[in-house]
């Protein structure tokens, strides 16, 4: 998930409309063709890099006031490192505003919660790294923070950023916006969304090895994180319980779809697919080939956006949930230098996929 802060417009891919739920998916023989559908409320006319870009800014400043180096200072540069690494796209603390917005709830009561989901999600991506776990030397482009700081120092920084995400949420949501008992909830979700039924539980069955239980790694490992992040806005603005199951829904579709669909993006070479961490990571990728969690990806887009669908009472206000499915499926805007390089539309160009026109 990488962001910078040079926007440029990249092509698109759209995947057809389809609807199927994503606990125990069934993979499909891969359609020919891929086409665009209508939407009931359009996101053409929405700028979401505008809606993006300024929120990063404004959440990579209150982030920034968040973790002041201190005594001891080595984990604090740590922590600082991986929570303030540039090109980050702080997916899960605008998902968060954007949910509270819709709902009514104002910014200024969503930033304390957001900033901690992104602290949260700092420290399990510095988790996922280590060589216990992923065994990843790099993240976004930068060594990853064990690579920096040592495997010692990055585990303190993980489980420094976890507890300080809860206390900024207890310590610096506005009282008068916010009641207590909705903190509560948002506390409570976040830690579901971490723990042993959660992230914990995805990472776990994903160092099993093997390609078995595809759906639940995925589900667990990156489709909490979107879950949470959607559900913990609608908490904060006061969303009705069939609100949150909606927002819950969305998001686990949500953050699944962005993964497939990266998964997709590396794919080059049948090599690679075979030597990249072999027998480790489970996707739909390495499980079924390209073609099938493309199958995938639309069965979740079409979720995603049939979720949003039931609050169209809420008129212009959901369309940012609806551009950042179209966001995850297409990367309708990507950021950096290599933006054709992490599109479809470039991928297609170098024919690395293979020709679906046939």
């Amino acid at each position: 998930m990488v962001f910078s802060t040079v926007i440029t417009s990249s092509p698109q891919l759209h995947f057809p409309k389809t609807s199927f739920p994503i606990i125990q998916r069934a993979i499909r023989t891969c359609s020919a063709s891929l086409s665009t559908t209508p939407q009931r409320i359009s996101t053409s006319q929405f700028d979401l890099k505008t809606y993006w870009t300024t929120l990063i800014q404004e959440i990579n400043h209150k982030l920034d006031e968040a973790i002041p180096v201190q005594y001891p200072q080595q984990i604090y540069e740590a922590m600082r490192y991986s929570v303030l690494a540039k090109g980050a796209k702080r997916s899960p603390p605008v998902m968060c505003v954007a949910a509270c917005e819709l709902f009514g709830g104002n910014r200024l009561a969503a930033f304390p919660t957001a900033c901690a989901l992104e602290m949260v999600h700092a420290a399990s991506l510095i988790h996922d790294d280590l060589p216990c776990m992923d065994d990843d030397p790099s993240r976004r482009g930068q060594p990853s923070n064990h690579t920096m700081f040592g495997v010692d120092m990055a585990i303190l920084a993980g489980d420094a950023l976890f507890p300080l995400g809860f206390r900024h949420i207890v310590s610096h949501t506005p009282t008068d916006l916010v009641p207590q008992t909705r903190l509560l909830k948002v506390i409570a979700e976040i830690a579901r969304a971490v723990g042993s039924t959660g992230m914990a539980a995805g990472q776990f069955l994903d160092l099993e090895g093997g390609l078995n239980g595809v759906d639940f790694v995925q589900e667990k490992k990156y489709g909490e994180m979107g879950e949470c992040s959607a559900v913990c806005g609608g908490l904060l603005a006061g969303a009705s319980d069939e609100e949150i199951q909606r927002l819950r829904r969305y998001g686990r579709a949500v953050g699944v779809l962005y993964q497939v669909v990266n998964d997709m993006l590396e794919v080059k070479t049948d090599k690679e697919i075979n030597d990249k961490k072999k027998n480790k990571s489970k996707s739909y990728v390495a499980a079924y080939g390209v073609d099938k969690a493309m199958e995938v990806a639309e069965d979740l887009r079409a979720q995603a956006k049939k979720e949003l669908d039931g609050l169209e009472e809420y008129g212009e206000k959901v369309v940012p949930l609806y551009s950042f499915v179209d966001y995850a499926a297409d990367r309708g805007f990507s950021v950096g230098d290599c933006a054709e390089e992490k599109s479809f539309g470039g991928l297609f160009r170098k024919k690395i996929f293979l020709d679906r026109a046939t």
